[in-house]
């Protein structure tokens, strides 16, 4: 199950790392999202990954504030 997200922009295209509750990590290249694309496209396009990752369970995101506007750090949790 996912429990946390990093989010970050990059001139290549959007990255990702997501820490899972057993302490594993996926590392990646998120698909379908330009790099010069909207934050909340990149947002969007995660939360249905995480929700495939949670074997289809329905997720939240819930993304802390940021300084910096190329990074985001999500926690996961179950959908209300």
């Amino acid at each position: 199950m996912p429990e946390s997200i990093v989010l970050l922009a990059t001139p290549d295209g959007w990255r990702h790392s997501i820490h899972t509750a057993d302490g594993g990590l996926l590392c990646g290249r998120l698909d379908g999202v330009p790099s010069d694309g909207e934050p909340e496209a990149a947002q969007a396009a995660v939360a249905a990954l995480l929700g495939d990752l949670a074997g289809g369970t329905g997720v939240e995101v819930t993304w802390d504030s940021s300084p910096d506007s190329a990074s985001w750090i999500g926690r996961v949790g179950p959908a209300r």
